[in-house]
């Protein structure tokens, strides 16, 4: 006799029976697309035939009241079907061009979502879960990324920067957020602390291993197993605090955000590439993160036609800075001052040579497309 087993409801869902049916009918057949305004993209087939997709940016953390709205528009103009992104946009799918405009009023009047992304603009800031699920955030990397969206809302709306930005937000240094055109991270300053009273309840040699600088070893403390911490070769990454939460680095007094920016996580048109650091020392005051707001939009704007070219800016011993043609001028002219960090003055390695006191601007990529950066390597 044969047993029959139950379906099975575990790996990747079978992606083809979601597709919408325009989609599912040119599967592989599409010949070209088409931004029709910000947020809206025409998909035409070798047939002729049309799709447009309507992007919306969502807060990640969605209550089921406002799910239920996501569905109720999308029943109403799409026939049902949208879909989330990878940085999640809402995509709303429909073939009838007359129901776009319909579809973006219900969106911002219903739900309140801004309609953009596409193209060259800032799309939707991807952030990890931090205080709502993470079991080691240092701070909520959604307050990180209103605060920024707040102030970067219109180039969400609008396409006019030269080439399409991410941003992305960590709430601890392992950095789930990934790499991306623009960073913020959180930074801690010193090794976990260690609660030898209650070792027992971790998993001691799961600890050793799961450290990628070997910076800690077994020991005996008071007659029982347990771990140390090498102070030199710890790079207080936090990797330790999720496998044992009795080892916390967490400090709400000397944890710190940190912006990165030229990181890439994809393999198009070129490799991934690792972010480099940009600011330091800006407090880390969760929710809001009021001081995130001065630094964050600096990084996309001066990439704007408009701007003024600017490279590589290290903080002098007269306080100017060098812009790209070699020119000085005064920091106030050039930009607004950034606030200073919440900690001492420091030194940081950074290839144009170390800054100190202040965050500082390390940004060799504004103003050059992707093109420009392949030839120049």
């Amino acid at each position: 006799m044969t047993k029959t087993l139950a379906p099975r409801d575990q790996g990747v869902p079978d992606h083809t029976t979601q597709l919408h049916p325009a989609m599912a009918r040119n599967y592989g057949k599409w010949d070209y697309h088409e931004r029709i305004r910000p947020g809206v993209l025409r998909y035409v087939s070798e047939g002729g035939e049309s799709l447009y997709t309507v992007r919306a940016g969502s807060p990640r953390t969605l209550s089921p009241e406002k799910i239920e709205t996501i569905c109720s528009i999308a029943d109403r103009f799409c026939d049902g079907f949208l879909r989330f992104s990878t940085r999640s946009n809402v995509e709303f799918s429909v073939d009838d061009e007359a129901k776009v405009e319909p579809l973006i009023e219900a969106i911002r009047n219903e739900l309140g979502f801004p309609v953009g992304g596409t193209g060259p603009s800032i799309s939707n800031i991807a952030h990890t879960q931090g205080w709502l699920h993470c079991n080691l955030p240092a701070t909520d990397a959604a307050g990180a990324v209103k605060a920024l969206m707040d102030d970067l809302i219109e180039e969400f709306e609008n396409e006019r920067l030269p080439q399409r930005v991410k941003i992305t937000t960590s709430c601890c240094q392992i950095n789930c957020g990934r790499h991306a055109d623009i960073g913020i991270i959180v930074q801690h300053h010193h090794p976990p602390r260690i609660n030898y009273d209650n070792m027992q309840i971790c998993d001691l040699p799961k600890v050793v291993a799961i450290c990628p600088a070997a910076a800690i070893q077994p020991a005996v403390v008071n007659g029982s197993p347990s771990v140390e911490v090498v102070p030199e070769k710890c790079m207080y990454c936090g990797a330790c605090h999720g496998q044992c939460p009795s080892m916390e680095i967490r400090d709400a007094d000397t944890d710190t955000l940190s912006i990165w920016v030229g990181g890439k996580g994809a393999n198009t048109r070129s490799g991934p590439s690792l972010m480099r650091l940009a600011v330091w020392g800006l407090p880390n005051n969760p929710p809001g993160c009021p001081t995130t707001r001065p630094a964050g939009p600096r990084f996309p704007r001066p990439c704007a036609p408009s701007s003024p070219p600017i490279g590589r800016t290290p903080r002098t011993g007269s306080g100017s800075v060098s812009g790209s043609s070699g020119s000085a001028g005064t920091a106030s002219s050039r930009r607004p001052a950034l606030p200073s960090p919440s900690t001492t003055s420091r030194t940081v390695p950074m290839p144009c040579g170390p800054i100190t006191d202040r965050p500082r601007f390390e940004s060799e990529r504004c103003g050059r497309t992707h093109r420009e950066e392949g030839q120049a390597r």
